[in-house]
């Protein structure tokens, strides 16, 4: 009867987990989970921009761990990234390997780190309105592109 018992509630957790685990997957999960420890993420940034600042409070409250590196010129930083004139926006932060330029989502950062997509990153080029860390004002639509160390580039997102 113990045996019995330990075996139902063994098998009532065990379903209960597989129904959380699929429950996040399926809303795409927070850079945190109750077990895991948060995405750690690396941001490099000017000190005085303000929309960097709050493109870091974006990923916070989406669960990263974030460090960030404030520098007076950034142009060395992308050239060893490898990002290209032509996707640069204001900051480049680095997650597992790879590189997010500019105001890109959470949630489109954890989809990659999902994925794994060969690429070299991410980049959302420019300033648009309506980004995280760009709110307020009208939103415009904008593209998340994945870029590889040659300069290509694919659409990956659409916001």
């Amino acid at each position: 009867m113990i045996g019995s018992l330990r075996n139902t509630m063994a098998l009532g957790i065990g379903i209960a987990t597989i129904s959380l685990v699929s429950a996040g997957r399926a809303a795409i999960p927070a850079a945190r989970s109750a077990d895991a420890k948060p995405v750690a993420i690396k941001v490099y940034k000017t000190p005085q921009c303000g929309c960097c600042k709050g493109w870091v409070k974006h990923l916070r409250d989406n669960g990263f761990q974030v460090e960030t590196m404030d520098m007076p010129d950034l142009s060395l930083i992308k050239q060893k990234y490898g990002v290209k004139p032509a996707l640069q926006a204001c900051h480049t932060a680095v997650v597992n390997g790879y590189v997010v330029e500019g105001h890109v989502p959470a949630d489109v950062i954890l989809k990659m780190l999902r994925e794994h997509p060969a690429v070299a990153g991410v980049a959302v080029p420019g300033m648009p309105s309506g980004s995280p860390g760009m709110e307020g004002g009208s939103k415009q639509s904008y593209e998340v592109l994945t870029f590889d160390r040659a300069g290509h580039t694919r659409v990956y997102a659409r916001k």
